[in-house]
Formats: structure tokens, sequence, C-alpha cells
């Protein structure tokens, strides 16, 4: 523990988490007035803006730190996680244009899937008998919001596309892993420009509009809050409490946007959704408290407990 206390270090945990919560309900009202693709643009766009300001602040004040920079070494890496940042977005858009904040920000848990059985797939990563646990009912609970009940067994379209999203940033988190010891501002800014560009280059290919510029504005905004300030709070937590602990804080993400989701919209989800709210809760929380068991493990670079550069 360094110069600020326990307790700061937990709530830059919790700030991390309550700020990303706020992309999916807020996204949801946004894509009413943008394009999904554009919409992803300029939401990492505004990450990487937001940072780069912040980082200027910081070395204006002479408040810079000794980080290790980005090498040549790592270029597959940040290629790896440009791509992947530049898709998992744009699903995530076309997503919540077809399901509920609620659902999507529920379905966002399916990131722990995803990078557990990465990372046990390429790293060889050993998974525990509580993680998979926590795979399983968190599996099983993206599977109950993805079904759409009716006259035929079939998926929600919607739901499909915010669980490639998340496998996506599962593949992502793989690849910052290997960032980890590097400058957290450096790569969220790389992030941000490198992704939104990206994005953006693809937005206008497709025929999509740039928004008019107070929605441009508001989308940027809510960018480098839920993106770019949810990282940089989630890295200075992680540096004070360790990996495992802060990723058992930030756990409560999904569970705040859906408390936000209900909130902004007014409209309360059936029986179903509240049973996978239950099964998804009990994975996360087995998860969280794996990490807690596997400190060492997590903090040395493991991927499975953690997501370390979330968005």
């Amino acid at each position: 523990m360094d110069k600020l206390s326990k307790n700061v270090y937990i709530l830059f945990a919790l700030l991390a988490a309550a700020l990303y919560s706020l992309n999916a309900p807020f996204s949801k009202l946004l894509l009413q007035r943008i394009p999904p693709t554009m919409m992803a643009a300029f939401l990492y766009l505004g990450a990487g803006t937001g940072m780069l300001l912040v980082g200027c602040i910081r070395k204006a004040a002479g408040r810079t730190g000794r980080e290790q920079p980005l090498t040549r070494g790592q270029l597959p890496f940040i290629s790896g996680m440009i791509i992947l940042d530049i898709a998992a977005p744009i699903f995530l858009m076309l997503g919540l244009q077809l399901t509920t904040a609620a659902n999507a920000s529920l379905l966002n848990n399916f990131e722990i899937v995803a990078t557990a059985v990465i990372a046990l797939a390429v790293f060889k990563e050993r998974i525990t008998g509580r993680l998979w646990g926590a795979v399983s009912l968190i599996t099983l609970s993206s599977m109950i919001l993805s079904l759409q009940y009716g006259g035929s067994f079939r998926f929600s379209s919607g739901s499909l596309l915010v669980l490639a999203a998340c496998v996506c940033w599962g593949l992502e988190n793989n690849c910052t892993r290997m960032l980890s010891g590097k400058d957290p501002m450096e790569v969220v800014i790389l992030k941000g420009f490198g992704s939104g560009l990206g994005s953006l280059a693809i937005a206008l290919a497709t025929g999509e509009k740039i928004p008019r510029f107070d929605h441009l504005g508001i989308t940027m905004l809510l960018g480098f809050v839920s993106y770019g300030l949810s990282i940089f709070f989630y890295v200075y937590a992680q540096r004070g409490l360790g990996a495992a602990r802060t990723s058992a804080y930030y756990a409560a993400a999904p569970f705040i946007g859906v408390a936000l989701s209900f909130v902004i919209f007014r409209k309360m989800p059936g029986t179903v959704f509240f049973a996978a709210l239950a099964l998804m809760a009990a994975g996360a929380y087995l998860a969280s408290t794996e990490g807690r068991r596997h400190t060492a493990r997590l903090t040395s670079g493991g991927a499975a407990g953690e997501s370390a550069y979330k968005g």
C-alpha cells in the first residue's frame, strides 16, 4: 500500500465500476440519434481525447511518475488490442439497438467467461473449480437472457451481438495482459485513438453520417467517463489493492448498469430476467472471490479473473 489509504483505493475501484456502468443505458439513449458504428467510434475517441488532456494536465503539474513506455516488442499485442477494440463496441452498439439496456448490462459479465476460456486455451492458465463454477453459472444466465420466448426456440440477435462483444473483449483482455507493466495512460490513449479512428473509418465507409455537434460532444463525454476515466481509476485501484481485490469490487459494474437501466427506462423485466440475474450474481461472486484466493497468480499477469484495461 502506498501513500493513499486502503479506503481511497476501494473508492477508486467502485468509482471505476460505477463509471463503466453508465455505458449501456446512456448509449442506448444516444443510439436513437447516432448510428451504431459512429457511436462506437466517438465513444473511444472521447476516451482517447479526454485521457490525452488528463495526461497533459498531469505533465504540466509535474505528476507524470515513472512509467514504462510501450516498445516495438509489444506491437503484435497493441495491434490485436486495437482491432478487437474496434470490433467489440460496434457489436455492443448493434446489440443495444435490439435488446434492452438492462439485458446488455447483465450480459457484459460474459466477458469473464470469454477471458477465462481464452486464457486457458491460449496461455494454458489454470482455472480452478471455483472459477469453472462461475463460468458455468454466467454461461447459463447468458443463455437464459439470450433466449426469445415465443412459438419457437431461438436466440435473440441483440443478445448474441452483445455476447460477441464480450468475446472480443475477452480476447482483448488477453492481449492487454501483455502490456500490464507499461504506462496505463499511454495504453488508454493509444486504445482510444486507434480503435476510435478505425471505427470511424468503417462508419464512413458504410455510409453513416457524422452526428450533430451536440450529440457528438455528449457521446465523446460518455466515452471519456465510461471508458477513459473508468480505466484510469481501475488501474490506480489495482495498484493499491492488487488485481484480484480490484476485480472483485469492479464486478459490481453490470449490476449498477441494470439498476440505472430500470431508473432511466422505467421498464421492469419479467421473472425470467430476475432468475438470470440471480444466477449471474452467484457467478460474479464466485469469480471475484476466486480472485482473492489467487492474488499472487493474478498479479503476476493472470487474465482469467480480471480485465486489466477494461472497455
